[in-house]
């Protein structure tokens, strides 16, 4: 399966923030995106997911254009980079709720056990994250967009976050954008710079250091 976007025109105020973006992502592969703050990751996100609508846009899956929002299919699923669950929501019902079995992620996460019957709002911030990314990795879709999921993740959570997305991206689409540079280069087997409102793509690290986005003798993990 292959997603495609281009042609995307976005502008706020005047401004405009995405031209002449083209992005290709499929099953077998994860694809990131970097780019500094304030260049559009986030929004190239939402106008794939459906949740903004730009000027102009082509979104297409193995060659086909799709005419209306993806989150209308029932075939995606999006961590934003806002909370994601309710305060107030049991985390055990979280799993009834994404259709995601509990007993194998706390195999994974044991920390998480006594945990069963609190409500999100007594979880950190952390692990509040791991457990959206948890949910979104996991649900049946078959395109997943992440945004920031390694923000505020311990080390070792962040290993086996990047573990599961090693194993979920076989069946699925996997687009995924994060701060945390050096996560993105190491778990990413097609990136994409964005850059003035367009995108890039990026054959090897000089690249990114070329762009002034990563330091001189970067070492990629």
């Amino acid at each position: 399966m292959i997603l495609e976007i281009d042609n995307i025109e976005l502008s706020f105020n005047n401004k405009k923030i995405l031209r002449g973006v083209y992005v290709k992502a499929e099953s077998g592969k994860v694809t990131g995106i970097l780019g500094r703050n304030g260049a559009g990751k986030t929004s190239l996100l939402n106008i794939l997911f459906g949740s903004l609508k730009p000027k102009y846009k082509s979104i297409r899956i193995d060659g086909k254009f799709i005419k209306t929002p993806l989150f209308k299919s029932n075939q995606v699923a999006y961590l934003p980079q806002h909370r994601l669950l309710s305060k107030s929501i049991k985390i055990y019902s979280c799993f009834k709720l994404f259709n995601v079995d509990w007993e194998t992620f706390i195999e994974t996460f044991v920390h998480f056990k006594p945990l069963k019957n609190h409500s999100t709002s007594e979880l950190s911030g952390g692990e509040r994250r791991l457990l959206e990314t948890y949910l979104i990795l996991n649900t049946d879709k078959n395109t997943i967009l992440l945004d920031e999921p390694f923000s505020n993740l311990a080390p070792l959570y962040v290993s086996k976050i990047k573990e599961i997305i090693q194993k979920r991206k076989n069946h699925k689409i996997i687009l995924l954008t994060d701060h945390y540079y050096d996560e993105i280069v190491s778990l990413s087997d097609e990136l994409y710079f964005l850059k003035n409102g367009c995108s890039k793509l990026i054959d090897n690290i000089q690249d990114l250091e070329d762009e002034g986005y990563l330091p001189t003798n970067f070492q990629q993990k």
